[in-house]
This record gives structure tokens, C-alpha cells and sequence, in this order.
């Protein structure tokens, strides 16, 4: 029954594929908008008329598009078209022409927009009540805070009203609402999703953040998101992520248990501890490490240069209309005025010594988990004193984008349902892969909460769970046959079934084929080759000969190393295919070759 469906991104596809319709969807998007019956997580919808327009304009299930038919939700700082930006604060408000970088990306790969989410007025605020909008109701325990600044969108994925929405992350606000909803907050390296089209809160350290029910689908979304733009002068190509299993040997920094900060919160602090038990039965090693630097670091964010730059953002609007601002923004925002031109560089110089620091205590070290959040706060609590309140809960999360991590929050199942549990895994820049899988297995094993929705989710196949089902043959693919490439289809209309991405053993070199389109790599086993990034596919056993007669030479199927030992069937090429052929092993796989190719960066074209 759609009333009981939950929505994530595989439920949701499984249901179209049995015939579900997306326009039946929509319609269920806003009886459950209606039904949650809390004005503050929303600012502004799109009308059910156009969402339903959208839907229609689909036409068939296609699954080339990885979201096809998924509804969405976005944080009020993101343009989209149409629909009005407020950032929180309606002298502020405009009406943009266009879609954000990042709204057209999720929109071509098939998404719904529903409508824009509340949030801290300009994002600034780890508690989602400063706003001159009502304020959403936490998902979990309404006398909570939601958290902030996302919390419209947190909130919106917890109580299953979309399958995902985006956020902003500059002190933690992509993980702090999620950590306090029970979802997934993935925030990702700087730079990774283009900023092009978000009302800045610091410039030089907002990232777009994604909600969702599981680290699968914050993933697949991810993997459309992250691209690089060419105007905008923050974007990086970090390529995009992908689960794999995690590593033998994954070793964490946590923090000292002298440096562990709870406020007397001991429900969090139960939940962390939980984290790392869970952690171990995985076979990750933990590392206790000293917290200091990263403290030192959370601190100066508000309180040094970054206010200054959060300043510039509503400089004209302070000047011409300060009671547009919320009384607490304001008076956050205005210890700029203070600050002096050497207090900034001062500051530059401490963060930059610090980091000095952090590289030491962090080597050899895969990442760190720490408590997503030190305590709990309720609405009454932050209203007492709002700004004490509000710098507690980014003790954590402060320090994360100044030292250029990526991380994830995966939610635990409380002991008491109205205490949320979280813990955050957070990694080097440009591991948000890694990061990415850890999170997913954490999320497995502990059989985390999918927000308040009261559904679950089975593990995602794979083929270490035993080998394909008796009619079954596991396919590796390694170029255009991946999830949303041009020859994906040949998989699927065979009945095909993703299994798992995973990497080769490091013997292989990869090579941009001369011919097409498409664009296809073969990939050949020699001495001097390096780990490729791969997906595999289950394909039914009758099917194996319609599928090898699509295949066109030099490619053929042969034995494949993986990276865990296993032989598994899969694309090879000939050696004389490679006559013309461009040597592409450099990117450690076909996705992140095309990402390159499109980004005109050193890869070239294949002629």
C-alpha cells in the first residue's frame, strides 16, 4: 500500500518497475505534507499541479536515471526556479530564474522537486529556532530542538515526507539535524557539490550537504551531485563515491577519554560508546587521540574571521534594515564589527599552525569517529540561552570543514525512543568514498532507524553474502555497463541486478578505447597496473548468451581479480585493442575518467 511505502531510493524504484506510478507518488508526497500537519518545515512548496506536471513528464521508468521519480527536498539558501529564496529572512527574498548547479543535476537525473525547507536565518545556527518562520518540530521529540541550520530538510526525510533533501554544512549543520532526527547526514569534502546558486553563510567553507534515510541513498545521490563547475571558482573534481566493502585493516582517531565532552548528557554518551563497540565488531582499530587541536580549532569559527565572513553576506541588509534580522543572528553576525583586519590574518595563522598539529596526531589514521552531537537540548533550554546552547552542540562539527573532512552521520537505535543516538565518521579530504562505506556498514550492522517512519531496510545484496543465487552469474563491469551509463541497459532489460561496487586487484590498467560512442575502456591485466574501481552485476543464468552477443571485440569476457581475492567473470580486453588507445589508469576508474573528460581537466577526449 503507497501509504505504508517507504521512501527510499531502491523501495521506491522496486515500485516502479512493478508499475507504481510517479504522479500516484506525488500525490502521497503531499497527503503526507498535509498530514504531518507542522507549518515550520517548509517555507514554500511547489504546487501539487506542478510536481504532478513534473512527474507526468517522466514518461516511462527509466533506470538510466539513478533518481528517477524520487521526491526531494532542498533548504531555503538553494535556488531553485520559481520558487522564492528567503535564507530564513523574508526582506531577504528573491525569486531566481534558474535552478542552482546542483538543483539541474538532480532534476536531469529524474528528481522531484517538492518544495524549500526552513533553517536558521543565513544559516547561521546549529539549532533550527532562528527563524522568523515557525520553527519545524523535531521529528523524533518534539520538545527538542530540530537542529540546525538544516532543519526543515532534516526533518522532512525523518518523517518521510521525500526520500532525500539537501542542506548546507559550514559548523555542522548537515550532521547536527540529522543526528537529532535519527537519519543520515552526509557532508561532503569542500568543493565536491558546486556552490553555484546558494546564498553563502562562509563562503570559503559551505559545503551542500545531503539528509536521507540510509547511506545508500545519500550515496546514490552523491554520485549525481558531485561535479565540478566551472563557474564556480570553489568547485574541485573529487570524482564521484561509491560503497565498497571496507578495508581488512580501517584504523579511527577517538578522542581521549579525558577529552570526551557530554555536558552530563549520558544518553549520548551511551550512544557514543555504542558506536565504537559496533566499530570494533567491524574490525576497525581504535586510536585514542588528544582533542585539543580540534577544540582550539571549533572555537574560533565563531568567534575569529569566519564571522567576519559570514558578515559580508548581510552587510548592506544590516546597514539599510537590521530588524530583518533575528534578534540572535544579528547579534552573532555583529562581533564582526569588532574585528580588525590583523585579528582575521591572526586568525589565519593560529588555524594554520593548528593544522600543523592535527596533520601529527592524524597520522595513520584512516579518519575519526566522534559523537555527532555532546548532549541534547530542548526547545525551552535554547530558548533560556540560545547561544551557549547553540555552541555546545558543534563541539564536534566546528572543526570539520577549517580542516577541509568529509564525514557522515550514521544514526544508532536508542534504548529510550526519545533520545535520539548518533555517531559521525569523518575522514581526510577526498575520502568521501571510504568514509561513505565505512558509515553504510556501521549502518547495517547496528540495523539503524530509517528517521520516524517505523520502516526498515535490508542489506543491499552483495556477493559476499554468498555467491549469485543458483540461476544466477555475477558480471564484472567496468565501463559503459556501470549504474547510469549509456550500456546500463543491456543489464537490465536482461533482468540484471546490482550487487555491489567494489575495486580489481591492483593488476590492472585501464585504457580509453579508440571508437565509439559510446566511450567504452578495456581493462588489461599487467605487472605494473594499480586497483580499478568496478560494479558487479548479477545477471540470470538464461540470459548469459543474449547478453555476450551484445559485446563487441575487443572486449570479452574473462576472469577478473578482485581486490579480496575472488575470481569473478567480467569485461576484458584484448591487447590489440589498444592500438589507438589512451592509457587512463591514472584515474583508477572509468567514472572517474568521464568526470574528468567533462570537466576538461588533463584527460583528453577520446578521438
Amino acid at each position: 500500500m503507497l501509504a505504508n511505502l517507504t521512501f527510499t531510493i531502491r523501495d521506491l524504484h522496486r515500485a516502479y518497475t512493478e508499475g507504481l506510478s510517479p504522479v500516484d507518488v506525488v500525490a502521497e508526497v503531499y497527503r503526507r505534507v498535509n498530514a504531518a500537519n507542522d507549518p515550520g518545515i517548509f517555507i514554500s512548496l511547489a504546487s501539487e499541479e506542478a510536481s504532478r506536471a513534473a512527474a507526468e513528464s517522466l514518461g516511462e521508468f527509466n533506470a538510466d536515471q539513478p533518481l528517477w521519480g524520487i521526491p526531494f527536498a532542498v533548504k531555503d539558501n538553494i535556488d531553485t526556479a520559481g520558487l522564492t529564496t528567503t535564507a530564513g529572512c523574508p526582506a531577504f527574498a528573491y525569486t531566481p530564474s534558474q535552478d542552482a548547479f546542483v538543483i539541474a543535476r538532480l532534476r536531469d537525473a529524474g528528481a522531484l522537486l517538492i518544495g524549500k525547507t526552513n533553517l536558521d536565518q543565513f544559516a547561521a545556527g546549529l539549532v533550527g529556532v532562528r527563524s522568523p518562520f515557525p520553527p519545524p518540530m523535531n521529528a523524533v521529540n518534539p520538545a527538542l530542538v530540530p537542529g540546525g541550520s538544516s532543519s526543515g530538510s532534516a526533518v522532512s526525510v525523518s518523517r518521510g515526507l521525500v526520500a532525500f533533501s539537501l542542506g548546507t554544512d559550514t559548523a555542522g549543520s548537515g550532521r547536527v539535524p540529522a543526528a537529532l532526527n535519527a537519519i543520515v547526514g552526509l557532508k561532503p569534502t569542500r568543493g565536491a557539490i558546486s556552490a553555484s546558486g546558494v546564498v553563502p553563510a562562509c563562503r570559503t567553507l559551505d559545503t551542500i550537504s545531503i539528509f536521507a534515510l540510509t547511506v545508500d541513498d545519500a550515496t546514490t545521490v552523491a554520485q549525481t551531485a558531485y561535479a565540478h563547475d566551472p563557474d564556480d571558482s570553489f568547485s574541485r573534481s573529487l570524482g564521484m563515491p561509491s560503497l565498497t566493502r571496507i578495508p581488512e585493516r580501517t584504523t579511527l582517531g577517538v578522542p581521549r577519554a579525558e577529552d570526551l565532552i557530554f555536558f552530563d548528557d549520558s544518553s549520548q554518551e551511551d550512544g557514543f560508546h555504542k558506536g565504537l563497540k559496533a566499530l570494533r565488531a567491524l574490525g576497525v582499530e581504535l586510536r585514542e587521540i588528544s582533542f585539543a587541536p580540534f577544540y582550539a580549532i571549533a572555537e574560533r569559527l565563531y568567534a575569529g574571521a569566519w564571522v567576519a565572513e559570514r558578515y559580508t553576506v548581510v552587510e548592506k541588509l544590516l546597514r539599510q534594515m537590521p530588524e530583518a534580522l533575528h534578534p540572535v543572528t544579528r547579534k552573532v553576525i555583529c562581533q564582526a564589527e569588532a574585528l580588525t583586519a590583523p585579528d582575521v590574518f591572526r586568525d589565519f595563522y593560529t588555524l594554520s599552525e593548528t593544522k600543523v598539529k592535527v596533520a601529527r596526531l592524524m597520522a595513520g589514521l584512516d579518519g575519526l569517529c566522534v559523537p555527532s552531537i555532546p548532549a541534547l537540548f530542548s526547545r525551552d533550554a535554547v530558548e533560556a540561552d540560545p547561544i551557549q546552547l547553540n555552541s555546545r552542540l558543534g563541539v564536534y562539527t566546528n572543526f570539520v570543514n577549517l580542516l577541509d573532512m568529509c564525514g557522515v552521520a550514521i544514526p544508532l537505535p536508542a534504548d529510550d525512543p526519545d533520545q535520539p543516538q548518533s555517531v559521525t565518521l569523518l575522514g581526510h579530504g577526498g575520502t568521501d568514498g571510504p568514509i561513505a562505506s565505512l558509515g553504510n556498514a556501521l549502518f547495517e550492522h547496528v540495523n539503524a532507524p530509517l528517521g520516524v517512519t517505523g520502516g526498515s531496510v535490508a542489506p543491499r545484496p552483495r556477493s559476499d553474502d554468498g555467491e549469485a543465487m543458483a540461476d544466477e552469474m555475477l558480471i564484472v563491469a567496468v565501463g559503459a555497463h556501470m549504474s547510469g551509463l549509456p550500456l546500463n541497459g543491456q543489464l537490465t532489460e536482461l533482468g540484471g541486478r546490482f550487487v555491489e561496487a567494489s575495486q580489481t586487484a591492483d593488476c590492472y590498467r585501464l585504457y580509453a578505447l579508440y571508437g565509439g560512442p559510446p566511450a567504452r575502456p578495456g581493462l588489461v591485466r599487467q605487472d605494473n597496473g594499480r586497483r580499478i574501481d568496478i560494479e558487479i552485476w548479477a545477471l540470470p543464468s538464461n540470459n548469459i548468451g543474449k547478453f555476450l552477443a551484445q559485446i563487441p571485440p575487443p572486449l570479452g569476457i574473462g576472469s577478473i581479480a578482485l581486490e579480496d581475492g575472488r575470481l569473478v567473470k567480467g569485461f576484458i580486453c584484448e591487447g590489440a585493442g589498444l592500438s589507438h588507445a589512451e592509457d587512463i589508469t591514472e584515474f583508477g576508474g572509468w567514472r572517474a575518467y568521464l568526470e574528468a573528460v567533462a570537466n576538461d581537466s588533463k584527460a583528453a577526449k577520446v578521438t
